[in-house]
């Protein structure tokens, strides 16, 4: 599972059984439809999975994740992501962490 920042700022998480492979296909714009029209593109995060099926249900978790929690995620501030998680919307943002 990985993370890569688009040139435009916004997050792309994916998956995939071989990452430099796939990086090289997001660069050459052969990737995802939200990536060719945003390069070009930088890897901020990867995990490793010994099943590509473990490695796609954590690329579904971590799209469904608020942009701050993904950003905690890549900043390897794992004390956050549990807070991060009950920030609904910004009416709930004084129980939010702030980062």
């Amino acid at each position: 599972m990985y993370i890569l920042e688009c040139n435009d700022g916004t997050y792309y998480v994916g998956s995939t059984n071989n990452l430099e492979l796939r990086l090289t296909q997001h660069q050459n714009g052969k990737g995802a439809n939200h990536t060719k029209k945003r390069l070009p593109v930088k890897l901020v995060y990867y995990e490793e999975f010994q099943r590509i099926d473990f490695a796609f249900y954590r690329e579904k978790q971590v799209q469904g994740w608020s942009r701050k929690k993904k950003e905690a995620l890549i900043r390897g501030m794992s004390e956050k992501l549990n807070k991060l998680s009950e920030c609904v919307n910004e009416s709930h943002y004084s129980n939010c962490v702030k980062m």
